[in-house]
């Protein structure tokens, strides 16, 4: 069974016979194969010629199959079915639209996550796998097409956009001002309860950082909460358990529904932000053009 040239018939003959079978009629199987009825017929007759058998009934109007015909249709069919999805197969292995995205975990959680439905719409054809992790390796591999990450936008091997500047300021809950009382100047912080970010994967502004930009160089006698992961430094702001240090971009949306306020309404911005990264040196697929497309609308919004 090895020399199949010589065994089976040429495969156009096939197609326009499973079509003709389907519809009983040469002319629709034209219609469905762009082919005129006649080239139809003319396939049908060189398949019964090749295997010695007639295969439908001719009517002056009308075909019918022959029980031959019904009998040969049937693995015709099935053989057909299996290689059009073998086919399907290959063409999807080869055409992975799967496409990786890392964020640490600041920025999927609060800022990526609540917009990413949007993409999902204009983009359903695209298989997204989000990996959310803090860890420069999960971040920068070669698995991973596209990465948002936090740093100065010089990363060996990689092409950088800026997405936002960093932007900080204090942040906490009305509650909590109210519980412990207004805050009139910056010294007043190091008499509040300060929530920290403790994450040695992070370069950016910590309280003491930000309270040397604002030229205050005094201990903090109530730094009582310390964090690794900034999304729950974010809910211990909302649940009144003290002041946070708040990036614009991915807090903003609670200071908009007023859960968190600025209660200085003062900030230090610096030179590091969040950056949309790709591999300089590979060819960046359909997928992660789409998605570095998207992402570059919101670009110091």
């Amino acid at each position: 069974m090895r020399n199949f040239r010589q065994k089976l018939p040429p495969l156009d003959t096939l197609i326009a016979f499973e079509a003709a079978a389907r519809y009983l009629s040469f002319t629709q199987a034209a219609k469905e194969l762009h082919l005129t009825q006649a080239a139809v017929s003319q396939q049908i007759r060189s398949l019964e010629d090749y295997l010695g058998v007639q295969l439908f009934t001719r009517e002056h109007r009308s075909v019918s199959l022959t029980q031959q015909g019904r009998d040969y249709q049937h693995t015709v069919v099935a053989a057909l079915t299996q290689l059009a999805n073998a086919t399907l197969d290959i063409r999807v292995v080869d055409r992975d639209n799967t496409l990786t995205v890392a964020a640490d975990q600041s920025i999927a959680t609060l800022w990526l996550m609540p917009k990413l439905h949007e993409f999902r719409k204009q983009h359903p054809e695209v298989k997204l796998r989000l990996v959310s992790s803090d860890l420069v390796d999960d971040c920068f591999n070669k698995n991973v097409d596209v990465a948002l990450f936090f740093g100065d936008g010089h990363w060996r091997g990689y092409e950088s956009v800026r997405l936002f500047q960093e932007s900080v300021y204090p942040i906490c809950s009305r509650d909590y001002l109210k519980q412990h009382g207004k805050i009139k100047d910056v010294e007043d912080l190091l008499h509040h309860n300060l929530i920290e970010l403790e994450d040695v994967n992070w370069n950016s502004l910590n309280w003491r950082r930000w309270l040397n930009a604002k030229n205050v160089d005094l201990p903090m006698e109530r730094l009582g909460l310390s964090l690794n992961n900034y999304p729950l430094v974010i809910d211990a702001a909302k649940n009144g358990q003290g002041i946070a240090l708040g990036w614009k971009h991915l807090i903003s949306p609670e200071l908009d529904d007023t859960q968190l306020i600025n209660p200085l309404g003062q900030s230090v911005e610096t030179d590091h932000g969040y950056y949309l990264i790709w591999h300089k040196d590979r060819k960046i697929s359909p997928e992660a053009q789409a998605f570095i497309q998207w992402v570059q609308r919101y670009l110091d919004m």
